[in-house]
């Protein structure tokens, strides 16, 4: 058993944990399992819905506490409150990061003119969805809408995308077929291919910017402007009738001719990777109906008040959080895969990448100074089944040190959902073997040779032999429904948040991304032969231009 160390006041936590971290790289996971049976027990906990595992983590209950102590030296707790104010967290930027606003009850009486205006929103947005589900929203030529488009970019598309796909089982029935689709990409690819199998008649299209500016989103939208102009001529009605927009900036959509009735509005205080919560998340309202809706929000403020109120050593989103930096900053695994068992979660992988690595990807603290610690891993991942077969020759065999989450749900298929009990049967064994390998993989990731049967260790060749020993957590959600991914979202939201405060970084804005934008905006007048000048550029940029352009490569 690793040895319990003392430790006097004039050690400070992080020295505690380098010191802890020494020993326990020369400890085994299946070391630590054999010597405490209550393992499983202690280093696990369960809130609602969702049950959390960390007991495959490279952590013992002395870490666990180290940690902790750790995050309190960091005033984790008074931030935490800070997150849950008006104040202006994200000082570079001079705003609040206020997207748990998103989902607070209609009577809140500790916040309660901001629940009034977010419901407002929101009522506004549901008033709208029933309306198409009722099939009572028409086109300009008074055909029935089938078809929903989502034009966005970065949050705007990929939590919406993730949520409408993840929560497929819960589509609402219409009278008449809705078919919900989602276009991202500056290129126009996706909107040519998606084109050619719309009608104009039934088609709206939902153009989510929270600038109304970002080129790659108005790009997009002009081009089925003019599609549906040319198909329905050019009149206010086409304009009024076929586009909805979300955004910060009423003014903008005007302009643009998104009548003032299909306006819906954002604040500032909601960062585009945390704002599936408001009337962005249109699709995922138009894909599970309002009640649905409400169940998402409520599985998040559920987290919220989870966040808010529990022990840190029994605080799912704190652990997740703490684990990552042991992981990140103490073991030095620079790389997180999320690994979830359930093809619904196809896209959370890429959400959480947005979510996580924008948020954290930073190198600057609040006081101006350089981080002295590595901050973000990279996040990758992919569903479990297809990454068996991808990259997981790389996590059991490889040279990286990669942690991992698990997810899955306990529970996919129940006999109501089918008309032949056979299909039911096999739909379950399917299931079935989806979480024997979830599980599989998380126990030779742990334990390596250990967990092979006795038999196959006697003159296994060293190809076939495997270290184990890589960390990882496993989520369980009691079922994949609105309420349980609400929570589960919520909770890699505080997760990231939890980072922050240990390395002092803020994860709310986003200043790369933008100066990458403003570049690109200096760049296309030469592309587009409105500028011909070139010269203040790199000497590779302005060959690739000359390329671009068909001039000779000289």
């Amino acid at each position: 058993m690793m040895e319990q160390v003392s430790f006097t006041a004039q050690h400070p936590p992080k020295q505690r944990l380098v010191h802890l971290a020494g020993l326990m790289k020369q400890q085994h996971l299946t070391a630590l399992f054999s010597q405490d049976p209550e393992r499983f027990k202690q280093l696990s906990l369960r809130f609602q819905q969702l049950f959390f595992d960390y007991s495959k983590q490279r952590v013992d209950q002395q870490i666990v506490d180290q940690l902790i102590h750790f995050a309190e030296q960091q005033q984790l707790e008074s931030w935490i409150q800070r997150l849950f104010s008006p104040e202006a967290i994200n000082y570079t930027e001079q705003r609040a990061a206020m997207h748990w606003a998103l989902r607070l009850p209609k009577q809140n009486p500790q916040h309660a003119e901001l629940a009034l205006a977010v419901q407002q929103q929101l009522e506004r947005m549901y008033a709208l969805v029933d309306k198409i589900h009722a099939g009572q929203y028409r086109g300009a030529t008074g055909e029935v809408i089938q078809d929903v488009v989502n034009i966005g970019v970065g949050g705007s598309d990929l939590g919406p995308l993730m949520a409408t796909h993840a929560l497929s089982d819960f589509k609402i029935k219409t009278s008449k077929p809705l078919h919900v689709h989602f276009v991202s990409t500056m290129d126009g690819s996706q909107l040519s291919d998606l084109l050619h199998q719309l009608r104009p008649e039934t088609t709206l299209f939902i153009i989510s910017s929270k600038s109304f500016g970002t080129i790659d989103t108005l790009s997009n939208a002009q081009t089925v402007r003019l599609w549906l102009e040319k198909a329905l001529g050019k009149q206010e009605k086409v304009l009024k009738n076929h586009f909805i927009g979300v955004s910060t900036k009423p003014e903008k959509m005007s302009e643009w001719g998104i009548a003032e009735d299909k306006q819906f509005l954002l604040w500032d205080w909601v960062g585009g990777r945390y704002s599936l919560w408001s009337c962005i998340g249109f699709p995922i309202a138009l894909t599970i109906g309002v009640e649905g809706f409400k169940q998402f929000l409520a599985g998040a403020y559920a987290i919220d008040q989870h966040f808010q109120q529990a022990p840190f050593a029994q605080n799912i989103p704190v652990l997740m959080g703490l684990l990552g930096v042991w992981n990140n900053n103490f073991l030095d695994m620079q790389t997180h895969a999320v690994l979830p068992y359930d093809g619904r979660l196809k896209y959370f992988a890429s959400y959480l990448q947005q979510l996580e690595m924008e948020s954290n990807g930073k190198s600057t603290q609040r006081n101006g100074e350089q981080v002295e610690c590595n901050t973000c891993p990279i996040v990758w991942g992919e569903v479990g089944p297809n990454a068996q077969h991808a990259f997981y020759q790389l996590l059991h065999q490889g040279t990286h040190s990669v942690s991992c989450d698990f997810i899955a749900p306990v529970q996919r298929y129940n006999a109501d959902q089918f008309t032949y009990a056979e299909n039911a049967e096999a739909l379950i064994e399917q299931h079935h073997l989806a979480l024997s390998n979830c599980l599989a993989q998380s126990r030779l990731l742990a334990f390596g040779n250990q967990a092979l049967d006795p038999s196959e260790l006697a003159d296994l060749p060293v190809y076939k032999q495997y270290a184990g020993n890589q960390g990882s957590s496993t989520l369980l959600v009691d079922e994949l429904n609105p309420y349980s991914l609400g929570m589960l979202i919520a909770c890699y939201e505080h997760k990231v948040f939890v980072q922050s405060v240990m390395w002092n970084i803020n994860p709310f804005d986003q200043w790369g991304v933008e100066k990458g934008k403003e570049i690109a905006n200096q760049l296309l007048p030469i592309l587009s032969g409105k500028q011909a000048d070139g010269s203040n550029l790199d000497s590779s940029t302005q060959g690739l231009l000359h390329i671009l352009l068909g001039k000779t490569h000289g």
